[in-house]
């Protein structure tokens, strides 16, 4: 098969290459996708440059969690019918050597999520990660109808789909975003208001939405940057569920945290129980086949391409998700 892969990691243009790999075949319990788009999240680029201590587990790695695509063989323990299936994919290069970053990618079953007829496979290639980092961060702590949940980063990948489930969930939803430009576009996508962080006063602007009620939750993209403005804003007994912080070691208030007995539960998405996995790939699905979720699109590149691919997701200078035609 055609496939991109690293033997060490570093940056994208001196490590990854491109070339021919044995096709791999699916053990019991799996399936094998022939992956049409393969997605790229800020994840993988870690695992590929060694960012956060990580080291390679494997001594070639073939890139990238999420993909989709269409089943083409079972192994032992799998329906036969399965084959034929159109499927999105997550986890693929989680504790596992070959991610969707070639022609076929072998994950467990639960882990190919049949995707309906008429969802574009782009939107699925790049869901699982953020998709399933988003469920987690909404409802890891019971269900939302009724709360008022504040979603920072609204327009990110996580963002994204933070603010479609925690409204299909029932939540009103607040959405932080960077400009005032970019309001519309997150009230657009599921957002019931939003606020910019630069004009100052973040906490007083989200409270005005609430009618001065503090918030229930806050799916928090900066952990270290935001914590006073959530000390602010969360009532007695809140969540801020964080999936990423700038500082890696921030200093953490501790008694004001303890005595509002706010709750900071910390997000990794490789080690999400199953079950969380499952019922976030149900929902997600759903988010999709009903338009309640959509990615901008900022670029298609061939397989070829993937270290310029890598570099442009780096640069964060594209507005949308990039993803690898394979």
């Amino acid at each position: 098969m055609r496939a991109a892969w690293y033997d060490r990691q570093g940056p994208a243009r001196e490590v990854l290459q491109v070339g021919e790999l044995p096709d791999p075949q699916p053990g019991t319990g799996e399936v094998r996708v022939r992956v049409s788009v393969s997605g790229i999240h800020v994840g993988d680029l870690g695992k590929r440059q060694g960012w956060w201590g990580s080291t390679m587990s494997f001594p070639r790695v073939v890139p990238h969690g999420d993909g989709a695509g269409k089943i083409d063989a079972v192994g032992p323990g799998v329906d036969k019918s399965r084959v034929g299936e159109r499927v999105w994919v997550y986890l693929a290069q989680s504790y596992r050597p070959f991610g969707t970053a070639a022609e076929y990618t072998v994950v467990p079953a639960r882990h190919a999520v049949p995707l309906p007829a008429g969802v574009p496979e782009e939107q699925a290639a790049g869901l699982g990660i953020p998709g399933i980092t988003a469920h987690r961060a909404i409802f890891a702590d019971g269900p939302v109808g009724g709360q008022r949940i504040v979603v920072t980063g609204a327009l990110g990948a996580v963002g994204r789909a933070a603010l479609a489930v925690a409204r299909r969930g029932g939540a009103t939803v607040i959405a932080t975003v960077r400009t005032p430009e970019q309001i519309d576009e997150a009230l657009a996508a599921g957002a019931h208001h939003a606020v910019d962080t630069t004009g100052g006063d973040v906490g007083t602007r989200i409270l005005d939405h609430t009618g001065g009620e503090p918030v229930d939750r806050v799916a928090e993209l900066a952990f270290d940057t935001n914590l006073a403005t959530n000390l602010e804003i969360l009532r007695i007994g809140g969540v801020i569920a964080t999936y990423a912080t700038g500082a890696a070691e921030p200093t953490i208030p501790y008694w004001p945290l303890g005595f509002q007995n706010i709750t900071v539960r910390f997000l990794s998405n490789d080690d999400f129980p199953e079950s969380a996995n499952e019922a976030a790939a149900t929902e997600l699905t759903a988010a999709l086949v009903a338009g309640d979720l959509r990615y901008p699109i900022a670029a298609r590149m061939p397989l070829t391409e993937i270290a310029e691919a890598h570099e442009l997701v780096e640069r964060g200078s594209s507005r949308g998700r990039v993803v690898l035609d394979i």
